[in-house]
């Protein structure tokens, strides 16, 4: 899991060094494998009930940890608390979904679409996240990725399978409900509340979306296995807790803008992953509209970088 919250610019205040850089690309191949482990065990546990059950056991580690700092989610929070955690058991509903239809590497990089509609979503709701000529030109690269990757002929699996299709186009719904747990965030009294308040919201959300959608939709099945229990126990403690958290001290700590850099590494590891680990087809067309849209993220999350490497590089030109 990762964190659909903001800080505030002042808490925001260091530039990346060796071990900012180092814990990121861990969290970013273990929020990669995030889809492979659910897709790994399938058959023998719902993705379904799986994310509904980790929701559920790093809620339970999340409460112990604030109740022994003392910290008691504010009353005034709990209508934005609700509206982020129905989005983000939305987006989860989406994407185990998704994954009994498609690949899960096609999942990770349209999930990873989230920064192009949380960049559009903020873009119109707050004047200082006025987007860029950079972040335009990457959103303009995404969305013709994903153009190409739904429409550009028969030659991947997606066109001539339906059930691909969906779960592709499910992927992407679920990118753009992240994208709107962002802005949903940023934009209410979420936005000044602790990592683990927000945290909260979500987990909940997830578990009481899920679990009776799990029972409804008959998605239900689960074989106590110890490959379960270990997937079980990586989803729940690892992703779910360890690691949201672990991003929350970097956010705390190191310039959110370098921070997002890093938001292309996820899909792309998730990719060469699915690929080694499941043995998932790469198709030429899906390979040509995924590099589009991992470019169009790294244009709209690396731009602040991008923009003072190409000023650094235009200096000795002007003396």
């Amino acid at each position: 899991m990762r964190s659909s919250h903001a800080l505030s610019p002042a808490l925001q205040h260091g530039a990346l060094d060796a071990r900012a850089t180092g814990v990121m690309a861990l969290l970013c191949l273990l929020w990669s494998l995030q889809q492979i482990s659910l897709k790994a065990v399938a058959e023998q546990a719902s993705p379904m009930l799986m994310v509904a059950l980790r929701s559920g056991v790093a809620l339970a580690l999340l409460a112990a940890l604030m109740a022994r700092r003392g910290e008691v989610p504010q009353r005034a929070r709990f209508g934005a608390g609700a509206v982020v955690g129905a989005l983000f058991g939305l987006e989860y509903l989406l994407v185990s979904t998704a994954l009994g239809l498609t690949q899960a590497s096609h999942v990770v990089v349209f999930l990873y679409t989230s920064p192009i509609f949380a960049a559009l979503g903020l873009q119109w709701r707050l004047p200082a996240e006025r987007l860029g000529a950079l972040q335009w030109l990457g959103i303009a690269l995404a969305f013709c990725g994903i153009a190409f990757a739904f429409l550009g002929g028969p030659a991947g699996a997606s066109t001539t399978d339906p059930q691909a299709w969906l779960g592709d186009l499910l992927a992407l719904a679920a990118g753009a409900a992240w994208g709107a747990t962002t802005v949903a965030i940023r934009c209410s009294s979420l936005s000044a509340a602790p990592a683990t308040e927000t945290l909260l919201y979500q987990l909940l959300g997830a578990f009481v979306l899920l679990l009776p959608a799990a029972w409804l939709l008959g998605d239900w099945h689960f074989v106590p296995s110890p490959a379960v229990w270990a997937h079980l126990a990586f989803q729940g403690v690892v992703v779910s807790f360890a690691s949201f958290l672990t991003w929350c001290w970097l956010l705390r700590r190191y310039l959110a803008s370098q921070l997002g850099v890093f938001s292309f590494l996820t899909p792309l590891l998730g990719v060469l992953l699915g690929v080694w680990l499941l043995g998932e087809a790469l198709e030429p067309r899906f390979v040509a509209g995924g590099g589009l849209v991992l470019a169009g993220i790294a244009l709209v999350g690396g731009h602040a970088a991008l923009a003072r490497w190409l000023a650094a590089l235009r200096r000795p030109a002007l003396r």
